[in-house]
C-alpha cells in the first residue's frame, strides 16, 4: 500500500512537519464492472445506515438509486477496494477516501453529512451486535502528559499561518463563537464569546485568573486589556504560545499577561477565576478527578470557574476518522460526565448554557472562508490535506446541527461560597457583540 503524507517546512528550514496527515491509498485504475454481490453490499450497506437518501455512481459509471426514494446526493466510488473498506469500518472508512480522492461527493458537504448522521442515528438502534462490533470506534489515544504533548502538536501545530487563513481576525479564536443575533460577523461573535466569559465570571479590574489551554491568547488578552486582571495562562502547543507573547507585546499587554509553556497539571497559585475554553476535549475523562482537584485547590474561596467544551448528551467514543487523522486523544464528554467534575470537587454548579447551535454557524463561517483558501492550503500541504480538512469542518456543521455534539459553558464555585449573583441579569444588561470589529 502505498502512503500519502503532507509535508510542509518550517521557515526556518529546520523542521519537517511529516506529522501533518497519512492516508491509504490504492491504484484507482478499474476496467471490470461490478460484480453482483458488490451491488448488494451496497444496498445492505444503505439499509444498515437507514436508507438515506443517497445514490452511488459506481467506479465503470453504472448508477445504483436509493430504493423508493428520490435521491438528493451521489457519492462515486472510484474502486472496488474503496466499496469494501466502506462496509468494513465506514466510521474511518468514509473520511479516509473522501481525503484520498476515492469517494467523490454531489450536493452539499455538510447536508450530506447531517442526512447521514441523521438516518443512522435512527438505524443503529436496531443494529445487530455483531455490526456494532464492527462499525465500533476505538477508544481515544492517551492524554498522559507526554502523550498530550504529541496530540496538541499533531493539530494545533500545522502551522499559525495555516490558521490565520479560517479563523476569525479579531482574536484568532478556534472554538464556539457566541452569535446573541444570527446577523453579526464571525469577528463579532467571537468578541462577544470573550465577553460573555468574562461576564460569567463576574471579573473586576486587580483579579487573578489562571487559564488552562489559551490557544493563540485571544481571551488572556481580552480579559487584561477590557477587565484590567491578571492572567497566566498555560499551553504547551509552542507555535500558538509564540502568536500569544507576541501579540501581547504588540498590545502592550505583557505586564498584566503572562503565557506559560506548560502542561495544565503543573498549574500552581491560587486565583479569583479558573478558565478553560475547548481543553477538555483534550483532558481525557480517566484525568477528570485530577482536573477537579487542580482547580478546587487553585480557585480562591471565593472563585468562580469556568469551563467551556464540545460535549455529548450520552457518553459516546470520538468518530474513528476524526480522532485517528485530526483530533488525536479527543474525547467530548457527556452532560454527567461533566457534572462528575462538579461531583468530585463539591463544587455548586451556577450555569449551564448549551451553544450547539452557535457552533454550528461558528463552524459554517471558518468552512466558507477556508474554501475560499483552499488553493493557499493545498501549496502549504497537498490536496489530500485540504479535502481532509473540508470534511472535517463539513462532517463537524453537520455534527452541532444533527445534535450529535453539544457546546457546554459550565460556571461553579466552592460549594460553601456565598459570595455569588442573585440572578444572571447583568449577564444580559447590554449586548456582548462589538458594534465593529
Amino acid at each position: 500500500m502505498n502512503q500519502s503524507t503532507a509535508q510542509k517546512t518550517r521557515d526556518n528550514g529546520q523542521e519537517s512537519k511529516s506529522h501533518v496527515l497519512t492516508l491509504p491509498l490504492e491504484n484507482t485504475h478499474v476496467d471490470r464492472s461490478p460484480h453482483t454481490y458488490e451491488r448488494w453490499l451496497i444496498a445492505k450497506l444503505m439499509r444498515m445506515a437507514g436508507s438515506p437518501p443517497l445514490r452511488f455512481r459506481l467506479w465503470n459509471g453504472d448508477v445504483i438509486e436509493p430504493e423508493g426514494q428520490h435521491a438528493q446526493f451521489t457519492l462515486h466510488l472510484t474502486d472496488p477496494k474503496a466499496l469494501y473498506a466502506l462496509v468494513t469500518n465506514p466510521n474511518l472508512a468514509f473520511g479516509d477516501l473522501y481525503s484520498a480522492g476515492r469517494l467523490e461527493v454531489e450536493g452539499d458537504l455538510p447536508d450530506l453529512m447531517e442526512t447521514l448522521y441523521r438516518s443512522v442515528h435512527q438505524a443503529r438502534q436496531k443494529w445487530p451486535k455483531w455490526l456494532e462490533a464492527l462499525w465500533r470506534n476505538h477508544n481515544p489515544r492517551s492524554t498522559g502528559i507526554l502523550e498530550a504533548k504529541e496530540n496538541i502538536h499533531h493539530h494545533y501545530d500545522l502551522g499559525n499561518e495555516f490558521y490565520q487563513l479560517w479563523l476569525d481576525s479579531a482574536e484568532m479564536q478556534y472554538t464556539c463563537a457566541y452569535y446573541e443575533t444570527p446577523d453579526l460577523s464571525l469577528e463579532q461573535a467571537q468578541l462577544a464569546k470573550l465577553e460573555h466569559v468574562c461576564r460569567k465570571l463576574r471579573l473586576k479590574p486587580g483579579m487573578t485568573v489562571v487559564e488552562a489551554g489559551c490557544g493563540w491568547g485571544g481571551l488572556a488578552r481580552y480579559m487584561a486589556r477590557n477587565y484590567g486582571v491578571k492572567v497566566h495562562s498555560y499551553n504547551i502547543s509552542r507555535e500558538q504560545l509564540a502568536f500569544a507573547r507576541e501579540e501581547a507585546r504588540k498590545q502592550e499587554l505583557d505586564h498584566l499577561v503572562e503565557y506559560i509553556e506548560d502542561d495544565y497539571r503543573n498549574i500552581s497559585g491560587q486565583y479569583d477565576a479558573f478558565v478553560s475554553i475547548g481543553m477538555l476535549e483534550h483532558v481525557g475523562k480517566e484525568n477528570y478527578e485530577a482536573l477537579s482537584e487542580l482547580i478546587k485547590r487553585s480557585l480562591k474561596p471565593d472563585g468562580i470557574a469556568l469551563l467551556h467544551s464540545i460535549g455529548r448528551n450520552r457518553p459516546m467514543l470520538m468518530n474513528a476518522w476524526i480522532e485517528k487523522r485530526i483530533f488525536p486523544g479527543a474525547y467530548p464528554p457527556s452532560i454527567g460526565e461533566f457534572m462528575q467534575i462538579c461531583e468530585h470537587g463539591d463544587f455548586s454548579v451556577l450555569d449551564v448554557e448549551n451553544l450547539r447551535l452557535h457552533y454550528a454557524q461558528t463552524l459554517s463561517h471558518w468552512m466558507e472562508r477556508f474554501n475560499q483558501n483552499e488553493d493557499k492550503v493545498t501549496a502549504m500541504y497537498d490536496g489530500h490535506f485540504t479535502r481532509a480538512w473540508r470534511m472535517y469542518l463539513a462532517g463537524s456543521i453537520a455534527a452541532f446541527r444533527a445534535g450529535s455534539l453539544q457546546l457546554f459553558q459550565v460556571v461553579f464555585s466552592h460549594g460553601d461560597n456565598n459570595q455569588l449573583p442573585r440572578n444572571r441579569r447583568d449577564l444580559y444588561d447590554f449586548p456582548a457583540a462589538p458594534e465593529e470589529a
